[in-house]
């Protein structure tokens, strides 16, 4: 396996549009000279929307997705954090956050911007969940949004949860991954229940047409793989 492998580090150092961006081990990104955290997909009460249609799972993923992004945070201290779209599961997330889960988030956001980016899972959020609410954002070089689009130029962008697979001897890997191609990033779903596309999927084929690196989200390390050692589920 380590025969595919380019790069291994915890923090993979890559540019998007002229944009030095550190992609980290959590499937946060961060832009050190704006100081600004990316982090996409939270799905936030996936677990408590899942037992509404009766798929009961542990309520603890919210917890779990918050602590992880708490220390995320620690790390970088951001002056800004974004989180791009689908931060919670549906429209009637924010409503189910626990007591603790509340305190958390505003903890995370103390002494702090915080935006949140509408998505398709949450295009409506109360002002109860604190922080700011956009659309996209303009920053620089960058577009910052929740569902990539066709024919952009610097974008990062989340909506898809790609992971990248690689075979070899017989054995396969899958993994979270970050979709970039020097001009557009498509980030990995950062939360504790949330699904991935295989990035060999056809979705990903017109945003990339030129073909991309998968940098795979291993244990302890980030891979970075070329699209041609990619294959499919």
């Amino acid at each position: 396996m380590t025969a595919l492998l380019k790069t291994k580090r915890t923090t993979d150092e890559t540019e998007i549009a002229g944009v030095h961006a550190q992609l980290d081990l959590s499937g946060a990104l961060y832009l050190p000279e704006e100081r600004v955290l990316l982090v996409a997909d939270l799905h936030l009460e996936k677990g408590s929307s899942l037992a509404r249609r009766g798929m009961f799972l542990p309520p603890y993923d919210t917890r779990e997705t918050l602590m992880t992004l708490r220390e995320v945070v620690a790390r970088f201290d951001p002056h800004t954090v974004m989180a791009l779209g689908d931060s919670f599961h549906d429209i009637d997330g924010p409503e189910r956050l626990g007591t603790e889960e509340r305190d958390m988030l505003a903890a995370l956001q103390a002494g702090r911007d915080w935006l949140w980016v509408t998505g398709n899972h949450d295009n409506e959020l109360p002002p109860s969940i604190g922080g700011s609410v956009v659309t996209e954002l303009k920053l620089g070089n960058l577009v910052l949004r929740h569902e990539p689009l066709a024919g952009a130029a610097g974008e990062i962008a989340g909506h898809l949860h790609p992971v990248g697979k690689v075979a070899m001897r017989g054995r396969s890997v899958r993994r979270r991954c970050f979709v970039v191609d020097g001009n557009r990033c498509v980030m990995p779903a950062f939360g504790a229940l949330a699904s991935g596309l295989n990035a060999c999927d056809v979705a990903f084929k017109p945003l990339f047409p030129n073909g991309f690196t998968a940098h795979l989200i291993g244990t302890g390390r980030i891979y970075a793989i070329g699209r041609g050692m990619l294959c499919r589920d």
